[in-house]
């Protein structure tokens, strides 16, 4: 069947079409319906049906595919290595969710994750999925005050982490900014399971802090059944910034879920049983998430986690695990390949690559001379595609599971079955034609695998992605984007003030609010500027309380610069530190008060300003162009 007739199928007839792609997972039990969206916009998906995350990823292979290769670890921080066949994953699983049990985590507690790319952050996910218990992973790079914001939204009962992660060949202590995060947070766990690397030392808390090795030799043959789940009870929440300073828990279900990526390993990524899988991504997003720990699971594939740097030891490095453990599929960001193509090109003839058949590229837009130049380099598809945290799997992109369809240089692709995507005028609400500009948007239902709401909040999720399009009740997902004559489409931009920065979502509200917690700053603004080499950066315009005696010289500009930079890096982590901070007296306002951001932005990328008739002052941009130098 081509493309087209599938997808059309999948939005004309989706019980039908969804309950056929039911039949790649196992059910405990069948269910009953296979869609239910009387409540519009929130979805039920195989209503009634009893399955879970860990059996479909693990215990399911262990008849045919036991002794084969589950997971390979490898750390160039560390020169650790270690790999597991689906039998001894299993078993690891099995007393990683002991361990949970025996301090009462059971079905619908909350355990946060909060660790750097080891096996026992694999363990921790799926012995969640195994106790039906709902995991939040933290991004290990995150400061102490958004890991407590995550805290108080997710009010885990348990906290699993360890003493550290390395970055660069720096090492991170995880432990100081944990205790930190629960000194301040509002709703402190119960129990903090440690998992101790020797990086570190670990400053234990009596009664509440475990020692994970401890208790693991307590339970190694502990058997510990699979909760069985109602398929649209919640598997996991993870947290993404929005246009506030909080930042949105997107709830997924467990068996809408495990469908969608098990189509989605079939059709688009074309994963075989006893292959290999590399993500090069990180398990604190939701690429992690799908595609490195759930999606080739369940296709019985080996998954290849990482822990280092496209460049250490040489540029040369994630080929060379290509070429050790034979991957067929990999997936990376456009920045690693950007950050690749600055080094020597013969790093990309070194290893043997010939068992790859195709390299998935998604977190932010690619553009063409890298795409040319990675797919030229390897003799092998390039396969960009598009999606967000809140769909779980692509939106946009090839599927040759289906049919052999000619990717685009700059387009990520057509929509994937379920997607029922229009193009809509943002003020009338209407669809716009081939090679005119609209906002990227899904007719529901949402298919299987996307966000069922906002964690504990279902008015914002609402209001956050059905709202925003006059007239009509459709999921927006915040792009701009164009379809040409063919069906392909273009991704333009954010409509709102999240940024992307090297594949990180990142809110601009955060970051400023950070920025004004310096005693220095009076107020703000915050705008992501292109950048070649991470898709944006960005770029924070600070007025402060009194000029003179912050910064009367170049040098004390400079060190307060500085001193705002790492003000960031405290409570929100280096990946939001802003490139640069610029002084500014007063900050480019209309006369309601509102902040040009947009003409900010333009002046920063060296784009004309558009109409400023309605700026309350005119000089306040001027002094943007000068501080950028336009």
């Amino acid at each position: 069947m081509d493309l087209e007739s599938f997808h059309r199928r999948s939005i004309d007839d989706p019980e039908q079409f969804w309950g056929e792609q039911a039949a790649l997972i196992d059910w405990h039990a069948p269910h009953r319906k296979v869609l239910d969206c009387s409540k519009p916009p929130f979805t039920r998906w195989f209503v009634g049906g009893q399955t879970n995350l860990c059996h479909n990823a693990v215990d399911r292979h262990l008849a045919t595919l036991a002794e084969s290769a589950a997971l390979h670890f490898v750390s160039t921080e560390t020169g650790e290595q270690r790999s597991l066949s689906f039998a001894e994953l299993h078993r690891e699983v099995v007393r990683m969710a002991a361990i949970m049990r025996s301090q009462g985590v059971g079905r619908g507690d909350r355990v946060l994750v909060y660790m750097p790319m080891i096996p026992e952050a694999v363990f921790a996910m799926l012995a969640c999925a195994r106790l039906g218990a709902i995991h939040s992973v933290v991004f290990g790079g995150f400061a102490s005050r958004s890991l407590a914001s995550r805290i108080d939204d997710a009010r885990p009962r348990l906290i699993v982490s360890a003493d550290a992660g390395s970055r660069v060949g720096k090492l991170i202590a995880y432990k100081p900014l944990l205790d930190e995060a629960i000194r301040i947070a509002s709703h402190a766990p119960e129990k903090v399971l440690m998992v101790d690397r020797g990086l570190a030392p670990i400053e234990r808390v009596q009664g509440r802090d475990l020692d994970y090795a401890e208790l693991r030799e307590q339970h190694l043959d502990t058997d510990v059944p699979v909760t069985w789940l109602e398929s649209n009870e919640v598997s996991y929440t993870l947290y993404t910034s929005g246009t506030t300073g909080t930042p949105k828990g997107v709830q997924r279900d467990v068996g809408g879920y495990a469908v969608a990526l098990a189509a989605s390993m079939k059709y688009i990524f074309c994963g075989n049983p006893g292959e290999a899988y590399f993500s090069s991504s990180d398990i604190g997003w939701v690429v992690g998430h799908s595609y490195i720990v759930y999606g080739p699971l369940i296709a019985g594939m080996a998954t290849v986690l990482y822990e280092g740097t496209p460049l250490r030891p040489d540029a040369g490095i994630l080929w060379e695990l290509v070429e050790r453990f034979k991957v067929t599929v990999m997936f990376s960001a456009p920045t690693a390949i950007r950050v690749l193509k600055k080094q020597d090109p013969a790093y990309l003839t070194r290893h043997d690559t010939s068992s790859l058949r195709a390299l998935f590229l998604a977190g932010e837009p690619l553009d063409e001379p890298t795409a040319k130049w990675i797919s030229e380099g390897l003799g092998r598809p390039v396969i960009d595609n598009y999606w967000q945290t809140e769909t779980g799997w692509p939106i946009l992109t090839v599927a040759h599971g289906v049919e052999k369809t000619p990717t685009r240089f700059g387009s990520p692709g057509k929509p994937m079955y379920g997607y029922d995507v229009r193009l809509l005028h943002e003020e009338t609400g209407e669809e716009v034609g081939p090679n005119e500009k609209g906002v990227v948007a899904i007719v529901p239902p949402l298919p299987p695998g996307c966000m069922q709401t906002i964690w504990g909040d279902d008015e914002r999720f609402v209001e956050t992605y059905f709202t925003s399009v006059p007239g009509k009740m459709v999921y927006s997902t915040f792009d701009w984007g164009i379809r040409d004559n063919d069906g392909y489409y273009f991704i333009l931009g954010r409509t709102d003030d999240v940024i992307n920065v090297a594949g990180h979502r990142l809110g601009t509200r955060e970051i400023e609010e950070s920025i004004s917690s310096h005693p220095a700053v009076a107020e703000c603004a915050v705008v992501g500027v292109a950048d070649q080499l991470k898709g944006q950066v960005a770029m924070a315009f600070a007025v402060l309380k009194d000029p003179a005696a912050a910064v009367p010289t170049e040098q004390a500009r400079l060190a307060l610069e500085g001193e705002i930079m790492r003000t960031v890096d405290r409570q929100l982590g280096a990946v939001a530190r802003p490139s640069r901070v610029h002084f500014v007296t007063l900050l480019p306002k209309t006369r309601s008060g509102k902040v040009v951001r947009r003409a900010i932005q333009a002046l920063c990328e060296r784009r004309d300003a558009g109409d400023l008739t309605t700026l309350e002052d005119p000089s306040a941009l001027e002094q943007v162009r000068k501080a950028v130098g336009a």
